[in-house]
């Protein structure tokens, strides 16, 4: 009987897992098939949360946009009244400052902390830039070593020395807080007769302007400041320093594909931040417009042939190049329409103002598309993002670890 009973009960517990495990079964075809058209519902409708850039350049206004488009320049060693509302009232994306503005390091601690406390009620930090190129073109306090020329660099011809240059170049500048420079050149030193470029050039030779100019931006970018890579479509051959007039060249595009635009195709194929426009008059390209003003060389040849999207920067619109032949309200609208994301302005308070007021009200009457604007502020927001940008405060500059990373460099490469 106890026999029997063990039997019947092993029976049961037998027809029971049976039954649990045909459950377990229609369980997990359940979920599977309730994933399956899950997957199918996102393929269907796709995620719609907002990209959190578009979402901030959504939320500004039109004043705000129109500033961060714009780039000044000022006078004196500390902040005024002019510069003041320029970053409260006009929201300026940012500033340059040059040898004016710089008196010895303590001074221009000062005064880059200042520029950042006056930008606390804005939305988005500042760019603090400068010409920082070594050679002749530096603006650093003379209690820094100063660097040799490209040309001498050039000279030595070694990359991992051109990479050193940029990072001491990075580390430098963003010791006081700036945190974007205007380096390196990528001109070629083509023309012996040009005023304005020859020794800032690596070399004559477009070979080694590229893979120089490339490691001291990658240098640069490594320190976690942005380079913007100068003057394209290339300056090296001109005979006129466009700081005073307009420079005039006759080269055909398949001759700058050849030459002039090697490097910048190369740093662009590098990942580029940042690119400046010259004002250069490249009359079998477009005869009626300098490349910082022309759709043919901003949009055509630089965003669309050479595929590029990082930053476009104007080459300061107060030049003798610009200034003699147009006004600048006239130019700021033409630069922008030509795809020019930022318009340097680097003298005159009234300047500046001119060229808020032009590019606003050109957007109001619609000479300037609301489209063309948030394109170029999203990469700017994007730029500004990838780099960390903030407004925070430095307390002080260790200027004896500077300097001596830059003899260790020099020492190594030189001597």
């Amino acid at each position: 009987m106890r026999a029997k009973t063990l039997i019947i009960v092993m029976l049961l517990l037998a027809s029971l897992m049976v039954f649990l495990t045909g459950c377990t079964r229609f369980q997990n075809k359940s979920l599977n098939n309730n994933q399956g058209m899950e997957e199918k519902a996102e393929e269907k409708f796709p995620s719609t949360k907002p990209d959190p850039i578009t979402e901030q350049v959504n939320n500004m206004t039109l004043e705000e946009k129109i500033g961060q488009m714009v780039i000044v320049g000022f006078e004196g060693y500390t902040l005024d009244d002019k510069i003041k509302e320029l970053i409260e009232k006009h929201h300026v994306g940012g500033l340059i400052l040059f040898g004016r503005n710089i008196k010895d390091p303590v001074q221009l601690l000062a005064l880059i902390n200042s520029l950042k406390t006056a930008n606390t009620n804005n939305k988005v930090p500042l760019f603090i830039s400068v010409d920082e190129e070594g050679g002749r073109i530096s603006r650093m306090p003379n209690q820094l070593k100063k660097l040799p020329t490209n040309k001498r660099i050039g000279r030595v011809n070694n990359e991992e020395f051109a990479y050193q240059i940029g990072g001491i170049l990075a580390e430098e500048i963003k010791s006081f807080g700036f945190n974007l420079n205007f380096a390196p050149v990528l001109d070629i030193d083509s023309n012996p007769k040009n005023p304005v470029i020859g020794d800032r050039a690596f070399s004559s030779d477009p070979g080694i302007v590229s893979r120089l100019g490339i490691q001291v931006m990658k240098g640069i970018q490594a320190g976690v400041v942005i380079p913007v890579v100068k003057h394209f479509p290339g300056h090296g051959d001109t005979v006129v320093d466009s700081h005073i007039g307009l420079p005039s060249l006759n080269h055909s595009l398949e001759r700058l594909h050849n030459f002039e635009l090697i490097p910048f195709k190369d740093a662009i194929n590098n990942q580029a931040d940042a690119v400046m426009i010259a004002h250069i008059l490249l009359n079998k390209v477009d005869k009626e417009n300098p490349a910082s003003l022309s759709k043919r060389i901003v949009t055509d040849l630089l965003r669309k042939e050479l595929n590029f999207d990082g930053i476009v920067i104007t080459d300061d619109l107060t030049m003798g190049a610009i200034t003699k032949n147009y006004s600048l309200e006239d130019a700021a609208v033409k630069a922008v329409n030509a795809g020019s994301d930022i318009i340097l302005v680097c003298h005159g308070y009234n300047n500046e103002l001119s060229v808020i007021g032009a590019l606003k009200k050109a957007v109001e009457e619609g000479s300037i598309s609301k489209e063309r604007v948030d394109e170029s502020v999203t990469r700017i927001l994007k730029l500004k993002s990838k780099y960390n940008l903030s407004d925070k405060q430095i307390k002080s500059v260790d200027l004896e670890k500077i300097n001596s990373k830059i003899n260790t460099v020099l020492d190594l490469y030189l001597n």
